[in-house]
């Protein structure tokens, strides 16, 4: 049985993937500052609930996104 041949777009499309993951891991990184600051302005009556729930945010895209890279 003969080997399907490579395509040049496989190629690009391979090198495109981590540029994507930084993309995306930078835009959650300014989200999560920007969220932070304004937790920061209101007091620490809510900051608590809210690390917690920015945390638990974090861990889960974190997790996630190393299940669809392990697949």
């Amino acid at each position: 049985m003969a080997t399907p041949p490579t395509l040049a777009a496989d190629a690009v499309l391979g090198l495109l993937v981590p540029l994507w993951q930084w993309a995306i891991g930078l835009l959650v990184l300014v989200t999560v500052m920007l969220s932070a600051r304004k937790l920061l302005m209101r007091g620490p009556t809510r900051m608590g609930g809210a690390l917690l729930l920015a945390g638990a945010a974090v861990v889960a895209l974190t997790a996630i996104s190393y299940l669809m890279e392990s697949l």
